[in-house]
């Protein structure tokens, strides 16, 4: 198995009633669903603020503007298509002011597209969400106001 720890930034997106929306997919490596919030890999030249407002456009249509400039740092260990990915990432903040805000992930690479299951507006978060820690991210990014 090999090891990455490219880079990366993910956006809590909050609606109007707090809940989380987690994007679902399917590892076809491990056979493992996950659930998680928008996010991935910050490009050469990007900041990770860029990066969260352009992942989270492409992955589901909503206004990248949305994100705040407001992040926390997160621990992560986890193996994805067989690659095992051990970093830091910076979770961002974007809240909605409407109910379950439409998502369109038009902008999917086609490995996302082949692995993409969905997404959920969660009250609860549901098994297999990562990282597992998420509700104490939420938490840390809400409080930081």
């Amino acid at each position: 198995m090999s090891t990455s720890d490219r880079p990366a930034a993910r956006v809590i997106c909050l609606d109007r009633e707090d809940r989380v929306l987690l994007l679902h997919w399917h590892d076809r490596v491990s056979g493992a669903d996950v659930w998680e919030p928008p996010g991935g890999g910050i490009d050469p030249g990007e900041t990770p603020l860029q990066a969260a407002r352009r992942e989270l456009t492409e992955e589901t249509g909503l206004p990248g503007s949305s994100v705040q400039d407001r992040s926390v740092e997160v621990a992560r260990d986890f193996t994805w298509l067989g690659v095992r990915y051990v970093k830091t990432e910076s979770f961002f903040l974007a809240r909605f002011d409407h109910s379950r805000p439409p998502v369109d992930p038009g902008a999917l690479t086609p490995e996302e597209r082949e692995a993409y299951l969905g997404c959920l507006w969660a009250r609860e978060l549901p098994a297999g969400v990562e990282p597992p820690g998420l509700a104490k991210v939420v938490e840390r990014l809400t409080a930081a106001r």
